[in-house]
C-alpha cells in the first residue's frame, strides 16, 4: 500500500514538474514578444516623429515620401484630424507596451494608472478619427480593403469601454483581459504593417496583394492583424489555468510561432518601410 502511495506521489510530482516547465516556457514566449514589441513599436514611433512631427515643425513637404492619403489629400479641418490621428500613435507606441510589464505595473502604480488613462483616451480618439477619415472624408484606398480596419475601430471602442468598466469595478482580472485586447486592437495598424511587410519579405514581393490593399491577402491580413493576436491572447489566458502539461506546451508552441511571425515582421517593416522613409527625411534636413 505504501509503495503504491509512493508511486502515486512520484507521478504527481513529475506531472507538476512538467507543468511548471511548460508554464515557464509559455511565460518566456510572452516576455520575448513584449521585448520584440518594444523594439518594433519604438522604431515605429521614431518613424512617426521623424516623418510627420519633425517635418511639420520644420515645414518640410513630404508628399513624395509618404504614401499616406491623409497627408496628400486632406485639407483644412480634415488635415487637422489626420494629424490628431497619426501623431498620438508615437505616444501609444512608446508607452503602450509599458502597461504590459508587471515590474512597472506593480512598482509604479500611479504611472500605470495615468498611462492607462492616456492610452485609452488616445485609443478612443484614434478609433473615432480613423473612422471619420475613412468614411466621412473618403480617405481610403478602397471600400473592400477598408472593412477590416473599420471593424478594428469599432472593436477598439468596445474593448476600451469594457477595460475601463472593470477597472472602475476593481475586477482586475477582467480589466487585464480587456486591457490586453485593447492594446492589441489599438496597435492593429502597426501589426498590419508587420504582417504585410513580412509577407512581402517571405514571398520576395507581393502575392495576392494590390495597390489599393484589397487583394485577397490584403483583406485577410486586415482582419488577421488583430483577430490572430486576440486569439493567441485568449489561448494564453486559457493555458494559465491548465494543469495538464501537454495543453500548456501546445499553447506555448503557438505563442512562439507568434513571436517568430512578429520578428520577421519587425525586421521587414524596419528595412522596407520605416528606415527608407526616415533616411529620405534625413536627407532633406
Amino acid at each position: 500500500m505504501n509503495r503504491i502511495q509512493s508511486q502515486s506521489h512520484v507521478g504527481e510530482a513529475g506531472a507538476i514538474f512538467k507543468v511548471t516547465h511548460a508554464r515557464k516556457f509559455l511565460d518566456l514566449s510572452v516576455k520575448s514578444w513584449v521585448v520584440l514589441a518594444l523594439a518594433g513599436q519604438w522604431a515605429f514611433a521614431t518613424y512617426i516623429l521623424m516623418v510627420y512631427a519633425l517635418t511639420l515643425i520644420l515645414n518640410i513637404n513630404i508628399a513624395e515620401i509618404t504614401p499616406t492619403l491623409g497627408y496628400k489629400k486632406a485639407e483644412g479641418f480634415d488635415f487637422v484630424v489626420f494629424l490628431s490621428h497619426i501623431l498620438p500613435a508615437a505616444y501609444l507606441s512608446v508607452f503602450g507596451c509599458m502597461q504590459l510589464i508587471p515590474a512597472i505595473r506593480n512598482r509604479f502604480r500611479a504611472f500605470h494608472r495615468w498611462n492607462g488613462r492616456v492610452f485609452f483616451s488616445l485609443g478612443v480618439s484614434g478609433a473615432v478619427t480613423g473612422l471619420y477619415l475613412q468614411w466621412v472624408t473618403g480617405l481610403r484606398l478602397s471600400d473592400l480593403g477598408s472593412l477590416g480596419i473599420t471593424l478594428n475601430g469599432i472593436l477598439i471602442l468596445f474593448a476600451i469601454a469594457m477595460a475601463w468598466r472593470y477597472a472602475v469595478k476593481k475586477r482586475l482580472d477582467l480589466h487585464m483581459r480587456w486591457a490586453v485586447h485593447s492594446f492589441i486592437l489599438v496597435n492593429a495598424v502597426w501589426t498590419f504593417r508587420l504582417y504585410l511587410m513580412g509577407w512581402y519579405m517571405v514571398n520576395q514581393g507581393p502575392n495576392g496583394n494590390s495597390n489599393k490593399l484589397d487583394g485577397p491577402t490584403d483583406i485577410f491580413l486586415s482582419f488577421a492583424c488583430y483577430l490572430l493576436p486576440m486569439l493567441l491572447a485568449e489561448c494564453y489566458f486559457w493555458a494559465k489555468k491548465q494543469k495538464q502539461a501537454d495543453r500548456v506546451w501546445s499553447v506555448a508552441a503557438l505563442m512562439w510561432g507568434g513571436v517568430v511571425i512578429s520578428l520577421i515582421g519587425v525586421i521587414s517593416a524596419a528595412i522596407m518601410m520605416w528606415w527608407p522613409k526616415i533616411a529620405a527625411v534625413t536627407a532633406l534636413l
